[in-house]
């Protein structure tokens, strides 16, 4: 029971967090002039994905940024690159970089399972140095399936926390990130909250996606340590609206 306890607290805190930012936002509706925290943990939540008991929406993504020294990389900047390109883009509105973003990148994989659209999309799973084409002919390639990934992932409730410590690999935000992740992974344990069976996430190419409900594969198969929620009722109270 102590893994069900800690997930009440976790959502708990997720609820006052949800008070004290004013709701949940979604990418589609926010813009980089928005008053976000220099650095921070961000949780995306997902339509029709609820928990067990109560019904409540869960956390289908965890994640964080700079978590290298000397990284500059802001919270809206990584929040950014899962939005993909906005409507002045001159070649791709709407579109998007996976390449960029391991959750877009993710999504991607999954849409192109469900629907079997493997050889529309050769190149997908690629890194640009191992493709002999032009890249802007691979950009032109991949533009729907990107237009698609955008979609889906502007229209993610999502929250997120204040917690501004320098960049590095030993940061309280890889601390709560991780653990959070551990916590919420129902990856090779007892399952809690367990996904629809429509979920998405359950094309995934990745066994770590499918089994533990996130789209996340780092530390789904790992122990947590509880205390991260002090850390993160800690972040909770530090965070303001944008």
């Amino acid at each position: 029971m102590a893994r069900q306890d800690d997930l009440d607290c976790f959502y708990s805190l997720l609820d006052d967090l949800e008070q004290r930012v004013d709701g949940t936002r979604k990418l589609k509706n926010c813009t980089g002039y928005m008053d976000w925290p220099d650095r921070g943990v961000y949780f995306f939540l997902e339509p029709g994905e609820t928990r067990d008991s109560p019904d409540q929406l869960r956390v289908t993504r965890v994640g964080t940024h700079a978590v290298s020294e000397g990284s500059s990389t802001s919270l809206w900047d990584r929040l950014k690159q899962h939005y993909g390109t906005g409507s002045g883009s001159s070649n791709h509105p709407h579109g998007g970089a996976h390449r960029g973003s391991v959750y877009r990148k993710r999504v991607g994989e999954a849409m192109i399972e469900k629907h079997d659209l493997h050889d529309d999309y050769p190149d997908w799973d690629k890194r640009w140095s191992s493709i002999d084409r032009e890249r802007s002919e691979v950009r032109d390639e991949e533009y729907v399936l990107e237009r698609r990934v955008s979609t889906y992932i502007r229209e993610q409730p999502f929250l997120w926390v204040n917690l501004n410590d320098e960049p590095s690999a030993d940061s309280d935000r890889v601390y709560l990130e991780r653990n959070a992740i551990a916590l919420l992974s129902n990856f090779d344990k007892k399952s809690i909250d367990p996904r629809r069976d429509q979920w998405l996430g359950r094309y995934s190419q990745s066994q770590e996606i499918r089994e533990s409900g996130l789209w996340n594969v780092n530390h789904v198969g790992e122990r947590y340590d509880s205390s991260f929620l002090t850390l993160l009722e800690k972040s909770v109270n530090d965070t303001a609206p944008p």
